[in-house]
């Protein structure tokens, strides 16, 4: 049951780092905010698997075309979908901004159905409908005329990207050659070291200022850094041990995390609706979870 703390601990360390990036946001490009997820969590990152070779010595992973390859796409798309992520934030207030992100789950669960052996039971699927319920209700819908298409396809888009890259991650993971947890850690060592690598050289190009702006809020770009490295720490080991579909549902309970922040730290108002929305979403994912529990 190793896989279900590793979860929560991402999921609990992931709602901070959406809290600050929202933060980040209104003074830094959506290619910064990205950024900040990665510039300093590849040291963090280089760390963590020097520890655990310290402890015990373990082989290289193999570097073959698939495993470069999951590599690769997995650190392209999460860029892609971190972005969009982004997005959501200037788009609408935090919590509803990071409750339609968590459409990732139910995509990820039927992802996993078709096409990474996933099963999924009555009540599995009930949740994957409740979740679509709650995605409509996040996207500020509470009749037919103020229905957000826009906000809702953004949102659905960032958690298929976000689906899309964690079932990469797995079979990066898988792939590697390596048991747990050196397989996790490898791939977390990569994927970060290559997207900082990439981010980089983009704003060098076209948003120079943008390194600028990071400095000037360095603290926060730093903390961004810190909880996004230990989130990924447990979201790599959690789908090395089990199915991404899994993990990202039980990953759900980051609705509440999400919540407190909200509402504590950040001082937003929710709206009853985009309560609902959310409770939905963290029942969809209870439903999910069920079978496998």
């Amino acid at each position: 049951m190793t896989w279900i703390f590793l979860t929560i601990l991402a999921a609990f360390m992931q709602s901070w780092r959406n809290a600050l990036q929202s933060k980040l946001s209104a003074h830094v490009s959506v290619a910064g905010v990205t950024l900040a997820r990665f510039i300093l969590a590849s040291p963090l990152a280089l760390a963590y698997l020097i520890a655990l070779y310290s402890y015990q010595d373990a082989p290289l992973p193999t570097f073959n075309v698939s495993f470069m390859g999951y590599i690769i796409g997995a650190s392209i798309v999460q860029i892609i979908a971190t972005g969009l992520m982004v997005k959501l934030f200037k788009m609408n207030n935090f919590a509803v901004g990071a409750g339609l992100a968590k459409s990732e789950a139910l995509v990820a669960a039927i992802l996993g159905v078709l096409f990474f052996g996933a099963t999924l039971s009555l009540l599995g699927w009930l949740g994957v409908f409740l979740g679509s319920i709650a995605v409509l209700l996040l996207s500020g819908i509470t009749n037919i005329k103020h229905f957000s298409l826009k906000t809702a396809l953004l949102g659905l888009a960032c958690g298929t990207a976000f689906a899309l890259s964690s079932s990469w991650i797995r079979e990066a993971s898988l792939s590697s050659g390596l048991a747990f947890p050196y397989s996790a850690a490898w791939v977390l060592l990569l994927i970060i070291s290559l997207q900082t690598i990439m981010l980089c050289g983009y704003i060098a190009v076209r948003e120079r200022p943008t390194f600028r702006a990071m400095w000037e809020h360095k603290k926060t770009t730093s903390a961004v850094s810190f909880f996004s490295c230990i989130g990924s720490i447990g979201w790599f080991s959690a789908m090395s041990l089990q199915h991404v579909a899994y993990v990202k549902t039980l990953g759900q309970v980051e609705v509440f995390f999400t919540i407190l922040i909200s509402v504590l730290w950040l001082k937003q108002p929710l709206k009853r609706q985009d309560s609902a929305g959310l409770l939905l979403i963290a029942i969809a994912a209870v439903l999910v979870m069920l079978p496998s529990i």
